[in-house]
């Protein structure tokens, strides 16, 4: 090996040296690498694993009850898809029949490309990593998540944005920023009260929610003003996910009083640019949900 260089195989001889337990991905989602820490807390040797796709080998990561968890929800996969990189939790099936838990972090790989041609995932069963990331993940619910609505707060959003930008530095992996504002919110909040206008907030937030995909983010960026996060999309695929909440939206009832009760909203959608900041890339998808204000309401603006 020449000084200050390591060639492919000597760099699977140093990542198979790893006490956690790694493995890779490549771009079709199968696994090109299982060091022998994988080996160790898993019970699969390579050869077992090795070629499959990440889904159809057997140390699986499964839910606390054993179930399969869905491909859309996968952090490894997900990583692969979109280049941002994930903390979780996972429970994988041991070869001799029980589950274990384990702290894992994903990694894109770049290959002089602008998107992901891979990931890896370290995985380990250590005790204190895992309690420390129990404590974390209950703080951050308490700490960025709505409590009228569920979804996430405007700290929660903002450090999405923020992960979404520095992803998009190193892997040019693009995002759309929603700004999305209840028309005559005020109006509809006098004539009905505040209960029936807090069951239209969660009634638009959820709404949101369960309309984007599950790699992407929402948050109530304050009063009757959310923000959503989607990835991967052009213009073109930005703007029909904006129009498709806005007809959502506009689609939805809440029941007061025998009667129903409907909104919509004005929405204002733009993809991220080169040298855009958190601040800058809001600030112009809140000037476009002006422009549809101005332009009538219940409407999407698009840049």
């Amino acid at each position: 090996m020449a000084e200050g260089k390591i060639d492919g195989s000597d760099l699977d001889q140093l990542l198979d040296q790893l006490f956690d337990g790694l493995v890779e991905i490549d771009g079709r989602g199968h696994i090109t690498h299982w060091n022998r820490g994988a080996e160790r807390l898993t019970g699969y040797p390579a050869a077992r694993v090795v070629g499959k796709p990440f889904l159809k080998q057997p140390a699986k990561h499964v839910s606390p009850s054993g179930r399969e968890i869905p491909e859309a929800q996968q952090p490894l996969l997900q990583t692969g898809r979109d280049g941002i990189p994930r903390d979780a939790l996972a429970y994988v099936n041991h070869a001799e029949g029980y589950r274990i838990t384990v702290f894992t972090r994903c990694f894109p790989i770049y290959r002089g490309h602008e998107q992901p041609a891979g990931a890896i995932e370290l995985f380990t069963d250590n005790k204190a990593l895992i309690a420390a990331f129990h404590v974390a993940q209950t703080t951050e619910e308490t700490l960025l998540f709505d409590p009228l609505t569920g979804i996430g707060n405007r700290s929660h959003i903002e450090s999405k944005i923020r992960s979404a930008i520095e992803a998009y530095k190193l892997g040019k992996t693009s995002f759309g920023v929603l700004f999305i504002d209840i028309d005559h919110f005020k109006l509809f909040n006098d004539s009905n009260g505040h209960l029936t206008g807090d069951k239209l907030l969660r009634l638009v937030a959820n709404t949101i929610r369960t309309n984007l995909r599950v790699t992407d983010s929402c948050g109530r960026w304050g009063g009757e003003e959310f923000i959503a996060l989607v990835y991967g999309l052009d213009l073109r695929g930005l703007g029909k996910v904006a129009e498709k909440l806005r007809a959502m939206i506009e689609a939805a009832r809440i029941r007061d009083d025998d009667a129903d009760a409907a909104v919509t909203v004005s929405i204002g959608s733009t993809l991220v640019r080169a040298g855009d900041t958190l601040h800058s890339v809001i600030d112009r998808a809140d000037r476009l949900m002006y422009k549809s204000k101005r332009a009538g309401r219940n409407r999407v603006s698009l840049a």
